[in-house]
């Protein structure tokens, strides 16, 4: 880590994380009831819900997750964005008819369609997916402030950056997460193409950043074994179908046809800005290579190191790298602890606790649910520090759980409760499983280095987890009828 940065790093990330919680404090003002907190009164127009979508999946699992594997495997990623961009697709698809429903929460569509077992299900995978999913936030955000203050220990900073988006996330909850993701995916997109534009001026275009990296990571194939290809891809795609924060974001939508048109454009904005990390990612391996900059103290780091590092960028245009970055973590952390808040409080709460229905006090047990979350997410965010493998674990969790569910409470009139809640205890089961238990124990039955032992290997979790939560939502509901 550099050891005399740019105070002007150290200000400007400063002044961004208290212009935040002043967002937060002033639209708290203008609570009234539940419907706000949760869904921001269900007015977001086309710009505002199109950006927070964007900035909603554009978050550490790309800056972080995707340029950690890019800049360990080089031009082989290309593949990474595809899931998500394929996902998307079918939500497009998707979004005029998803804003028709009524519904708060997925947990709402699973209910109505299966029971309220669905329900608890739902919220179980939400619960377990999204509080992984916002831990490896706060560890990203440590990274960044760690970056901006040598001095800092990692706990620290990790407790810094927790208590920033418990704060700015209970204050006012959907209201301004949804209308500050528009202008943390403008900072994104400036931020993150204007340093790419320098990087590849330095080299005199792509074909000379590729000779700069290793034979290795100059080949757009070859990489990835098919298994692991499969392993990466289908935890993201599934996220992104039944992934309660862009389903919040619809219903939060005025219209149908303001949800169909937003999601289109997240589409064009998720794809550029996928690929421009990664591209950036990899120009940063070509420079560590060249000799132009030091190794990152972590892969993941790459374009937190190139801010504060690269003699190339000018302190403004770092500084403007570095709000790119916090830009992502905020509203990606916001987003993953809003949800199962909401989720808390409307589908375990409300449903089920000693007072049965709408609260008196929605504001307060909303703050109180981001607050309790908040904190098992930071004793977890201790666990790990790989981003990308985190990720596709907390992506597993909750894709192989929920998606089938849900898309046959959408698709498949055959479907029955039985099926539904069988699949989804036999997909959340078997990812647990899979990663604790059984993968190792399989493993110790075969010899390192034969095709057995290397297939299981590179299995992620989400196949198994896939195939036997579809398999029981099928073999179930066809029993039950």
């Amino acid at each position: 880590m550099p050891q005399d940065p740019s105070p002007l790093f150290g200000g400007f990330l400063l002044g961004y994380l208290l212009a935040l919680l002043l967002v937060g404090a002033w639209k708290a003002l203008s609570l009234r009831d539940r419907d706000d907190f949760h869904l921001a009164g269900r007015s977001l127009g086309t710009t505002v819900l199109a950006g927070t979508l964007i900035a909603t999946w554009i978050g550490t699992g790309s800056i972080f997750g995707n340029a950690e594997e890019a800049y360990r495997v080089g031009l082989s990623t290309w593949i990474l964005p595809l899931a998500g961009a394929a996902g998307i697709y079918v939500l497009w698809r998707l979004a005029s008819r998803l804003r028709s429903q009524p519904h708060v929460t997925i947990q709402d569509l699973l209910e109505d369609r299966f029971g309220p077992g669905a329900r608890i299900m739902g919220t179980l995978a939400l619960l377990a997916g999204y509080i992984v999913i916002v831990s490896y936030q706060y560890r990203a955000g440590a990274a960044v402030l760690r970056y901006a203050a040598p001095g800092l220990d990692e706990s620290t900073a990790v407790c810094l950056v927790a208590l920033v988006v418990v704060l700015y996330t209970g204050l006012a909850g959907m209201v301004s997460v949804a209308r500050t993701d528009l202008i943390n995916g403008v900072l994104m997109t400036f931020g993150v193409l204007a340093v790419l534009g320098v990087q590849l001026a330095h080299f005199g275009g792509p074909g000379a950043v590729l000779e700069a990296l290793p034979p290795a990571h100059q080949q757009p194939t070859g990489s990835y074994a098919p298994i692991r290809i499969v392993s990466i891809l289908l935890p993201a795609f599934l996220l992104v179908l039944g992934d309660a924060n862009l389903y919040q974001r619809f219903f939060s939508a005025k219209s149908p046809g303001t949800a169909r048109k937003s999601a289109l454009w997240m589409l064009a904005g998720v794809l550029l800005l996928e690929y421009a990390i990664l591209a950036l990612a990899i120009c940063g391996r070509a420079r560590v290579e060249a000799g132009d900059i030091s190794a990152p103290e972590h892969p993941a780091h790459i374009v937190v190191h190139l801010a504060f590092s690269d003699p190339l960028l000018p302190p403004w245009l770092g500084a403007l790298l570095l709000a790119t970055v916090v830009a992502v973590i905020v509203s990606t952390a916001d987003s993953y602890l809003l949800s199962p808040a909401t989720s808390l409080v409307r589908d375990v709460w409300e449903r089920f606790g000693p007072t049965r229905g709408p609260s008196k006090h929605p504001l307060l047990l909303g703050r109180l649910a981001v607050l309790l979350l908040g904190l098992i997410a930071l004793g977890l965010a201790f666990t790990s520090d790989s981003f990308f493998d985190l990720a596709l674990f907390a992506y597993t969790i909750y894709g192989a759980t929920i998606t089938p569910a849900l898309l046959a409470a959408l698709f498949w009139p055959g479907a029955t409760a039985r099926g539904a809640l069988s699949g989804m205890i036999t997909g959340l089961t078997t990812a647990l499983l899979w990663r604790f238990l059984l993968k190792q124990a399989l493993l110790d039955f075969t010899a390192p280095g034969d095709t057995l032992h290397s297939l299981i290997s590179s299995t992620d979790a989400v196949i198994p987890a896939l195939l036997a939560a579809t398999a029981a939502l099928w073999l179930f509901s066809r029993s039950s009828k």
